[in-house]
């Protein structure tokens, strides 16, 4: 009688995965996942375990899919498939601990043993120390024993340049760039993510007898699609609605459509999930989960067209699925390049897609409609991602805004739709947008996004002034040829230190936005680490006429097209902190018009505005006392020599009370605004009225009265 060896299969999650040792054997693939694979994976994560806030919160468990494991010698299991993730999630954990120790703070020994622990060995009895995961192929070079053995990235040439130690290299960067901007040195809720990230990210284990076995499971998921669940059971659910004559070319055309998702490399069912959304009605107002997407199908057949036209859903399936593919690539339904689209793929990086629900949505429009839907999208995910909105933020809007955007017809309606949806919507955050580029700087960005801000206004002048689009293509700001030039260099000499204005702050003022400028490469390799009075006669050279007027001011008869493209810009005799401050500010009123940012009239001119009265709590608790902030105002002002502009002086009492803000202080309201962000405007009135601020202060001046003294130290 033969015996079906046993195959093993459990839902751990990584906490439970990672009480046993494994091994990556030396025939396996090397690690090849790159930036956008592992941005991919966190922002899954962030998304799932994260408020409006940006908070980690109690949810459920979050699974990202399987390994294929065989039992080896010394009870180590030989990792068969799925060493990507398995490989990156042990990765994010000594990252964190790195992380921790970096900020002074003990790594949990639950974290140092899901790393490196003891294990017996079988033969001697005695104790061995082996990392929870080892990777026995070639291209490896033992750098994941160094990382966890040693903590951070390995001396450059310590090992061999190898594909995958660039990638495993790549990986590490990404992992701690994504925890330093979400928790910078917060100890508490970087511990509150490795508690979520352990206990609530969960794996299905496969475990067979023998290798051969493993790999034969591994053939059969690869083949099948485990985790595709929801498109297998819409598959069926087609066969069952569809004539048996039928089949072929039933079989034939759901071939296509796996064929074009595959081709994108997209997730079936996150293409699914945002199907759903762009073309049919939703009930409830949120997207569905992809856990709820094939019984939504098989609810709503006779919305669908299922239960009477199956090849025909499958058809209108398959020709989105080709759609969503082409705006991947930044191009129309026809394959035709769309400017505006690849700007968004620089713009959000290679694993953004929330902007893909409301372009399946327009995709009936004809052509030059939906170049000009694409132009105002940019400008809405723009600015949606200048305030750091969060997702939740644009999965609220998603439904509504596709049920209309599928009702546009004619330039009439994607005008009425604009103006809306998505000008209404930047026009509330107008504030919120000034805020954040007025106190932009190049640690507070991605350097791709950064490269892309500064290409978009560069280009607004130059499209301005010469209004050829052919010559001011977004991708010739882009080039590698063209460099982030910081004016202020970044590698001052020490005469360059001593003439700046704020010798002592001057590592605050090289990475802001008013700092930078686009050079291209030609001209910034003979510049070096000049004086700015060496620097600014070259500038003069440069094509680009947002830097060219650094050096002086492009001038074309009278009244021309050139003259009023330049007519906000101005130059700089000499570069001192106010100069970058200016011209942050310069930059920062260009922003408002290269993405369409519709103002008040208030804002216009420069004039706060008002704030509501202060609010005390929301659904996420109280907020910080108005006393806390009095005091915190007044604090940035006294290192601000007692006076300063609202958003130098909001980021000061932010970095100040950073420990002190609480939930109910970082919701966003209606209007865009963060409530400590209204309070303090609404304390800042407070102190006005009571003389410890002084109310005859030029508008967007926060400035202490000279007889404040008494009442500041109550404070």
């Amino acid at each position: 009688m033969t015996t079906v060896p046993k195959i093993d299969s459990k839902d751990l999650n990584i906490a439970d995965i990672l009480k046993d040792f494994y091994s990556v054997p030396d025939f396996q693939r090397e690690y090849v996942w790159k930036r956008e694979n592992v941005d991919t994976l966190l922002d899954d994560i962030w998304d799932e375990f994260t408020d409006e806030n940006g908070k980690i919160v109690q949810g459920p468990e979050y699974f990202i899919g399987s390994i294929v494991v065989s039992r080896g010698p010394e009870g180590v299991y030989e990792l068969i498939d799925g060493q990507q993730r398995m490989t990156t999630c042990f990765l994010v954990l000594c990252v964190i601990r790195d992380r921790l120790r970096e900020i002074d703070v003990s790594a949990p020994r639950t974290l140092l043993s899901q790393i490196t622990d003891c294990r017996l060995n079988e033969e001697t009895g005695l104790e061995e120390e082996r990392h929870r995961l080892v990777l026995q192929y070639e291209d490896s070079d033992g750098f994941l024993d160094s990382v966890a053995k040693s903590g951070g990235l390995p001396a450059v040439g310590s090992h061999r340049d190898t594909a995958s130690i660039r990638h495993l290299t790549e990986a590490y960067v990404t992992i701690r760039e994504y925890l330093l901007r979400n928790f910078r040195d917060d100890r508490s809720e970087l511990l509150k993510f490795l508690a979520a990230f352990t206990h609530r990210v969960k794996l299905i284990r496969i475990v067979t007898p023998e290798i051969s076995h493993a790999l034969k499971v591994f053939e059969t998921i690869n083949d099948r699609g485990v985790g595709l669940t929801a498109m297998d059971l819409l598959k069926n659910l087609l066969f069952m609605r569809t004539d048996q004559t039928k089949y072929e070319k039933l079989k034939g055309d759901w071939k296509t459509l796996v064929s074009v998702l595959d081709d994108a490399r997209e997730k079936p069912l996150r293409f699914l999930r945002y199907y759903v959304v762009a073309r049919y009605e939703v009930r409830g107002g949120k997207p569905i989960r992809e856990d709820q997407i094939y019984e939504w199908f098989k609810n709503n057949t006779e919305q669908c067209g299922i239960d009477v036209h199956p090849l025909r859903f499958l058809a209108e399936l398959r020709e989105a699925a080709r759609f969503y593919a082409m705006f991947l690539e930044g191009k129309d339904q026809q394959g035709r390049e769309v400017r505006y689209l690849r700007n968004i793929r620089v713009l959000g990086g290679n694993s953004y897609r929330y902007h893909l629900p409301f372009l399946l949505a327009a995709s009936h429009l004809p052509r030059d409609l939906f170049v000009e839907f694409s132009r105002h999208l940019e400008n809405f995910i723009a600015c949606f991602l200048i305030v750091r909105g969060q997702t939740k933020e644009i999965e609220r809007v998603m439904i509504p805004w596709c049920k209309l955007i599928r009702q546009i017809n004619t330039r009439t309606d994607l005008e009425a739709f604009v103006e809306q949806c998505f000008q209404d919507w930047t026009a509330s955050r107008a504030s919120l947008f000034m805020f954040e580029m007025n106190n932009l700087s190049e640690n507070r960005i991605q350097k791709y996004r950064l490269k892309y801000l500064l290409a978009k206004l560069t280009q607004y002048v130059d499209e301005q002034a010469w209004g050829n689009e052919a010559d001011t293509d977004l991708a010739r700001y882009l080039d590698k040829s063209v460099h982030i030039e910081h004016i202020l260099s970044q590698s001052p000499t020490a005469e360059v230190v001593e003439a700046f204005d704020k010798s002592d702050e001057v590592r605050e003022y090289i990475p802001k936005l008013g700092n930078l400028a686009l050079l291209e490469r030609s001209i910034n390799g003979s510049i070096s680490n000049d004086a700015y009075g060496s620097k600014r006669p070259v500038y003069g050279h440069s094509k680009f006429l947002l830097t060219k007027s650094l050096a002086e001011m492009p001038r074309v008869g009278e009244n021309t097209q050139v003259n009023r493209a330049v007519a906000d810009l101005r130059t700089w005799e000499v570069w001192n902190s106010a100069s970058i401050e200016e011209r942050q500010e310069m930059l920062t009123r260009l922003a408002l018009k290269t993405w369409n940012i519709p103002m008040t009239e208030n804002a216009a001119a420069g004039r706060e505005p008002e704030a509501t009265q202060a609010i005390e709590s929301t659904e996420a608790g109280l907020a910080t006392p108005q006393n806390v902030l009095r005091a915190g105002i007044i604090t940035a002002l006294e290192s601000l020599d007692g006076r300063g502009k609202t958003a130098k002086v909001l980021e000061l009492v932010a970095q100040n009370l950073a420990a002190r803000l609480t939930p109910a202080d970082r919701q966003i309201r209606d209007c865009g605004e963060a409530v400590w962000y209204n309070n303090a405007r609404w304390e800042r009135q407070r102190m006005k009225d009571e003389g410890i601020l002084r109310s005859d202060s030029p508008h967007g001046v926060w400035e202490l009265s000279a007889a404040r003294s008494d009442r500041s130290n109550e404070a």
